[in-house]
């Protein structure tokens, strides 16, 4: 029976979306831009020769209109390769892998749109009064680095933890795990939860950062996210009650609210997340799934505006995809994807509204152009084909080739 490995490069959009505009996206890029200003500042180009073979610049060209720059032309290619455009109303993390999933999110989120004073005081006051804390810094919209370094030091003496959003549907807040607590800040954060509710805010996320001083403070490992679930049954759910299994690889689980999520395993890094990956594989059963986020590419890289670790970061993960196929069996199906895209060259430190690659490589798949989906669903369709599920009711399936 199959199995299958869905791997997300979180944030590796190929070219703006043809809506863009209404995002304030016009020409975003983040591979292209990324493959362009290493060939520029480096003198070499960004080097991923087996994200090549498997149809990252060829789904980059047909997304975009123009190959990365340094990207070889003429190199054959191994696996089926395409784009894809996203139904649902954001460019987050949310609804890009909900929609993948099969449950495109077609009502809009709800925002904290002002720059300054983003949050409404009776939501921040209902927070902090079940919480029992003395009150708020920042609730602006802020980088999360930046946030800490200028208001770190006031956290810790006051004891009021950070609160800030972005462009996403998000409340995120900040807090020193020894000063304040890991467990309080979680503790918070699931209040928090329950009154964004209310405001339809996709995610509360637990930014906790260590260090001593504003020069050293830096967040840690200890991230979480707690999502709203899903409106309606996902693959992932399908596939379980069905009697396969989902292995979340690293913030899967949370993406999703612990629903429809076999085991759980917790890795970082891009280093961590692969080996996870590979030991999950290793011990994958019949019609399971492993799934894997690798975030660092958005949180490291994407909102940070950092072009260089952002390509070396992508240099390393294509050293590691060897051992990846090999470990693969002929019957298992990888896909390769994106959520959104997160130009680093782009203004400010948020998503990019982008196509996403698909290189999808295995199960009898014929190498080629599958072409630019409708819907990110189809990754969700394909999955629930290759799994011997009933069709899901968003996507269509790319394993249908003529």
């Amino acid at each position: 029976m199959p199995r299958a490995v869905l791997l997300i490069l979180d944030s590796l959009g190929v070219g703006a979306l043809p809506d863009a505009a209404a995002f304030g996206d016009v020409g975003a890029d983040t591979l292209g831009h990324i493959a362009a200003q290493t060939l520029r500042t480096q003198q070499r180009p960004l080097r991923l020769p087996h994200l090549q073979r498997l149809g990252l610049g060829h789904a980059a060209r047909l997304a975009s209109g123009q190959l990365p720059a340094g990207f070889d032309p003429a190199i054959t290619t191994i696996a089926a390769w395409g784009a894809a455009r996203e139904h649902s109303t954001g460019k987050d993390t949310t609804s890009g892998h909900w929609e993948m999933m099969g449950v495109p999110m077609l009502e809009d989120w709800g925002y904290f749109r002002e720059r300054e004073n983003s949050m409404p005081a009776a939501l921040l006051d209902a927070i902090a009064a079940r919480a029992g804390i003395p009150g708020w810094l920042g609730n602006c919209h802020a980088s999360g680095t930046t946030i800490i370094a200028e208001l770190g030091e006031e956290h810790v003496r006051s004891g009021k933890p950070i609160v800030y959003t972005s462009a996403d549907s998000v409340l995120q807040i900040a807090a020193h795990e020894d000063a304040f607590g890991l467990e309080r800040l979680y503790q918070l954060c699931q209040i928090a939860r329950e009154c964004v509710d209310d405001y339809r805010i996709g995610r509360v996320i637990a930014r906790p950062f260590v260090g001593a001083d504003a020069a050293s403070f830096k967040r840690s490992h200890n991230r979480h996210d707690y999502s709203t679930p899903p409106p309606s049954p996902t693959l992932l759910d399908c596939l379980c009650a069905d009697g396969g299994a989902v292995h979340g690889i690293g913030k899967i689980p949370d993406i999703f609210a612990h629903s429809g999520i076999s085991t759980e395993v917790k890795a970082h890094g891009i280093d961590g997340l692969f080996d996870a990956t590979l030991a999950t594989l290793a011990q994958c059963g019949e019609r399971g799934l492993v799934f894997t986020n690798f975030v660092d590419f958005d949180s490291e890289y994407g909102h940070r505006r950092d072009v260089a670790g952002y390509a070396a970061a992508l240099e390393y993960f294509d050293t590691r995809m060897p051992e990846l196929l090999a470990a693969l069996r002929p019957d298992d199906l990888l896909i390769l994807s994106a959520d959104h895209g997160n130009d680093p060259t782009w203004p400010g430190s948020d998503h990019t509204r982008e196509h996403i690659p698909i290189l999808a490589f295995g199960a009898g798949l014929r190498a080629g152009s599958i072409g630019i989906r409708d819907s990110f669903a189809d990754i969700g369709q394909s999955l629930a084909a290759h799994l011997h599920l009933p069709a899901l009711d968003n996507g269509r399936s790319f394993l249908e080739q003529p």
